[in-house]
């Protein structure tokens, strides 16, 4: 399909610098077959059903963007996918000054010593010394927001706290999984008393999901990888919501291209591990999704290709337009949808 299909005018002021707080006071522009309603998040419990399941992902964020030397040059990486037990495949700015071998100093004695370029244009860094990974970047990282606040302001201490949802538990991931952020211990405890089950699934966001598609035809795009999880005790259970009438619902579109990774043609959701790189676009028959809870996304991104996949692209167009004139906030700290299909 041709990727101007999905572009749309987006105003700057409509993106969001900093979350709703409390997190579940945000509004949520629900689209279901009826059309659209401006409701709440903490509405969430009077728009489910009792039975209905909600799939968290429970990746946890590290502080993955990192600024150092290489002799006189500035260098940036935004680290995006683990690959050993000290590389990583990252994102180079200023990647021209680097060459396989470097050495790059990132402070706080933490250096890198840079590998081959990939075929997908990142460069793999192996971290030097004996401590953990984890404890340099805690020593030298910041948090990698996403490129459309990062432009805006810096990372601050804040987002430490901000840019981690309530359920991140395994770290590994170098964006949050932005949808879950809406959600309070509050929200959570009035969902269950409703009846409304939860699972949780890991997938570790890479770096690769702010990329813009650059090709013109979505056939051209290549999806950059993601490493997932999803173990057998859950899958089983999620197989049971299903059986016994139940809606799959994932809070967040990285939760839903794992499912959708680790199910058969049968609508059967397997155990999963490994790396996943499914690109859903329009045409695309779902396997595991019953709806979905998602932000805002970009526009000719492989997300918004995925929610017009799963509700219609004329659909979501004329909600992100009711979303834009009613003045809801986008993108990661941005307000909420509900996408109930047919």
């Amino acid at each position: 399909m041709r990727v101007d299909l999905f572009d749309f005018d987006l105003p700057s002021e409509r993106i969001a610098l900093r979350p709703a707080s409390p997190r579940d006071s945000a509004r949520m522009l629900v689209v279901d077959p009826i059309g659209l309603q401006d409701r709440h998040v903490s509405d969430l419990p009077d728009l489910l059903r009792p039975g209905d399941c909600l799939v968290f992902n429970d990746t946890r964020v590290i502080p993955a963007q990192l600024e150092g030397q290489r002799g006189d040059a500035r260098i940036g990486a935004t680290l995006h996918k683990r690959t050993g037990l000290r590389q990583w495949q990252a994102f180079i700015r200023n990647a021209r000054r680097v060459r396989e071998g470097d050495r790059i100093d990132f402070g706080e004695g933490v250096t890198a010593i840079a590998g081959a370029r990939t075929d997908d244009g990142t460069v793999t860094l192996e971290f030097e010394g004996n401590e953990p990974v984890e404890v340099l970047l805690e020593r030298a990282g910041r948090m990698p927001l996403p490129p459309y606040i990062a432009s805006k302001r810096p990372a601050d201490r804040r987002d430490r706290d901000d840019y981690q949802t309530m359920f991140a538990r395994e770290k590994g991931a170098v964006a949050a999984p932005t949808a879950a952020l809406h959600f309070t211990p509050q929200l959570v405890e009035r969902l269950a008393a409703r009846g409304i089950l939860s699972e949780t699934l890991t997938l570790h966001v890479g770096a690769g999901t702010f990329l813009p598609v650059k090709a013109d035809d979505t056939a051209d795009h290549l999806m950059h990888a993601e490493w997932g999880r999803i173990d057998h005790a859950a899958a089983e259970r999620l197989n049971g919501v299903r059986s016994r009438g139940g809606r799959i619902i994932p809070v967040g579109t990285t939760s839903l291209r794992l499912l959708e990774s680790a199910t058969d043609e049968n609508g059967i959701i397997g155990s999963f591990e490994g790396d996943t790189r499914i690109f859903i676009t329009p045409g695309y028959r779902f396997r595991a999704t019953d709806g979905l809870m998602t932000n805002f996304h970009l526009p000719r991104s492989t997300l918004f290709m995925l929610v017009s996949a799963l509700m219609g692209r004329e659909k979501m167009l004329t909600a992100y337009r009711h979303a834009i004139d009613a003045e809801y906030r986008f993108y990661s700290y941005g307000d909420a949808s509900l996408l109930l299909p047919d």
